[in-house]
């Protein structure tokens, strides 16, 4: 089970060279900006 990614600590690992990583931080992204157009 994976961590639950913060909008800070996503942006880091977007940088990682590790592909699954980045892929799994830029849904994590786009999960929490999704919810936030949501809540409005």
């Amino acid at each position: 089970m994976t961590e639950k990614l913060d909008i800070a600590s996503a942006a880091r690992k977007l940088k990682s060279p590790n592909i699954k990583t980045r892929k799994r931080a830029l849904k994590a992204i786009h999960d929490l900006a999704k919810q936030k157009r949501v809540a409005r």
